[in-house]
């Protein structure tokens, strides 16, 4: 089983592109395990209850806690949207709201791309 991963605007490829290389090399293999890996680990990408679909990426490195919100479109797709820097157990509400409403405006194009 291979997953295609999808970026949703530019959210994620500028949170990457300020990430020094030891950060994105960590980014790099999540993002791998999550493209081969039939049954990925919850330590690696967990659902978010109660965001209708919302999940987070999870990656840990030396020096930080990083979370990428992402979701599945079409069985096996998934949409990277914003990662952020996670300081606390909780997600910053801030940052889950943009992430559901980044979400919802992917498949609120996506029902207008087709219905032209």
């Amino acid at each position: 089983m291979k997953r295609k991963i999808l970026f949703f605007g530019d959210y994620f490829l500028d949170f990457y592109s300020k990430q020094d290389l030891k950060t994105k090399e960590k980014i790099d293999f999540v993002l791998d395990l999550i493209r081969n890996v039939e049954r990925v680990p919850i330590k690696f990408l967990k659902y978010l209850e109660g965001t209708d679909g919302l999940y987070e990426v999870r990656v840990l490195t030396h020096k930080s806690n990083i979370r990428i919100f992402s979701f599945f479109d079409e069985g096996n797709l998934v949409i990277l949207i914003n990662g952020f820097i996670k300081k606390t157990n909780k997600t910053p509400k801030n940052k889950l709201e943009l992430g559901i409403r980044l979400k919802d405006e992917y498949f609120s194009e996506k029902s207008e791309r087709k219905r032209k």
